[in-house]
């Protein structure tokens, strides 16, 4: 069994090499050099998003490679291995392989490219991307390179995130905080923490913003706070520690551009934090807010509650709960209906009318979906969400390319259900030998 594993690791790493080699004019971009080579780049870059078991990407290898040989000294063409670099894929939303985007002028706002898999209409696409970064500079509308290294030391860059510490403030905003502290020591004449601190400030700015403020980067000048430095054994600078409620502080060793550093962040506010709440649609409100908010939003059509009662109910629950959790690093947003409450919804989904439970996966954004096709369980959702996470398995655009009008229902009162009382009716008063006899 080991040695078929380590066949098959030896395969993937073959095809991971083989995608592309140094002697193509496609740039390899990694964690370690992606931040120096794209975001600190003057140049338009294409950078495309990659797994190597991927099909597609496989196809699109020899476009890209003649795209990126056409525009060299142009327009920059890069390639990540999203599938070994998951962090750097993570941190650009990349969900499916292959992703293309464009890093213009701007760098922290990538676009997604859209256009056609061949050679000359990612040509086209570059060329389109650099007319109008050409523009935008000719007339003020941005400084190219000056533009991106203005951000890097103000709007991005700037401190105004870094929570400085002291010998005095730690324990009390650190020890039993229940937030994640990333804490950097550091000393002023230290060179590797001049370069790391444009790093480390324009990451607690993104950090705050996409952990709303769970995880928090912190500095503490260990010249100084030599009680604090005393305590932690610091020798070196800079030296980064990680501190979590209720477990000893551990040292960060990951790169250190703000890349790695989001991403690490990242990885630390998910494992800490709980899992996403299960809404009943009860109202339009609640789904678009949930699916908006998510890049993808989990919805299952329960059967109606005549057909299997509140424990019957509660177990299915139970499933999403659990699949919540587990792939709560996703992100994704979580929602059940009942079968028949929004059957305008059931049909923009191809689920309506039979075959619950039933569970599709939706993305707001592009108004499309994919459906459980195996077993509503634990092992079926799973297998469902694990090729959803990965880019694969089939998916349709939603009926009518939007949402339909949700009805605003009575949430689930956790009871079993009661059939609805009948009316007395009295028949006493009927004579049926007046009745036609035709219209019985």
């Amino acid at each position: 069994l080991l040695f078929v594993l380590g066949t098959v690791s030896c395969t993937l790493f073959l095809a991971v090499n083989g995608l592309y080699s140094a002697s193509d004019d496609v740039i390899e971009l990694t964690p370690t050099n992606f931040n120096k080579e794209v975001i600190q780049s003057e140049s338009l870059w294409l950078v495309e998003f990659y797994a190597p078991w991927c099909g597609h990407c496989q196809r699109l290898t020899p476009e890209w490679k003649k795209a990126a040989t056409a525009l060299k000294g142009v327009v920059k063409v890069g390639a990540v291995d999203a599938d070994k670099h998951q962090s750097l894929g993570g941190q650009y939303g990349v969900r499916g392989f292959p992703t293309i985007k464009i890093f213009g002028a701007n760098k922290n706002k990538a676009e997604d490219y859209q256009g056609g898999r061949t050679s000359d209409a990612i040509v086209d696409a570059a060329l389109s991307a650099l007319r109008s970064l050409v523009k935008d500079r000719l007339s003020g509308r941005s400084g190219g390179y000056s533009s991106g290294k203005q951000s890097r030391e103000s709007g991005g860059g700037d401190k105004k995130d870094v929570i400085e510490l002291t010998d005095d403030s730690f324990d009390k905003n650190v020890i039993n905080s229940d937030d994640v502290w990333m804490v950097e020591f550091y000393a002023p004449w230290c060179g590797h923490c001049k370069n790391l601190e444009p790093e480390w400030a324009a990451a607690a700015t993104e950090v705050k913003e996409q952990t709303k403020g769970k995880v928090k980067l912190a500095a503490v000048d260990a010249t100084v706070n030599q009680m604090l430095a005393g305590r932690y054994g610091i020798r070196g600078f800079p030296t980064i520690k990680i501190f979590q409620k209720g477990e000893d502080p551990v040292d960060y060793d990951g790169g250190r551009t703000r890349s790695d550093i989001i991403a690490r962040a990242l990885d630390l506010f998910s494992d800490n934090a709980p899992p996403p709440e299960l809404l009943e649609i009860i109202s339009e409100d609640v789904l678009k807010s949930t699916c908006d908010a998510h890049q993808l939003c989990i919805i299952s059509v329960l059967p109606h509650i005549l057909d299997t009662g509140a424990s019957g109910r509660n177990s299915y629950l139970d499933v999403m709960l659990k699949m919540a959790e587990k792939y709560k690093k996703k992100m994704w947003g979580w929602l059940w209906t009942e079968a028949g409450a929004q059957s305008d919804l059931e049909s923009s989904l191809g689920i309506g009318g039979f075959g619950y439970p039933a569970m599709a996966a939706v993305n707001a954004r592009k108004m499309k979906f994919a459906l459980l096709k195996g077993s509503f369980s634990e092992q079926g959702i799973n297998e469902f969400l694990r090729e959803l996470s990965v880019g694969r398995g089939s998916t349709a655009p939603v009926g009518g390319g939007a949402f339909p009008k949700i009805h605003s229902v009575e949430p689930w009162d956790g009871k079993d259900g009661e059939l609805p009382v009948e009316d007395d009716i009295d028949l006493s008063d009927v004579d049926l030998d007046d009745w036609d006899k035709d219209e019985l």
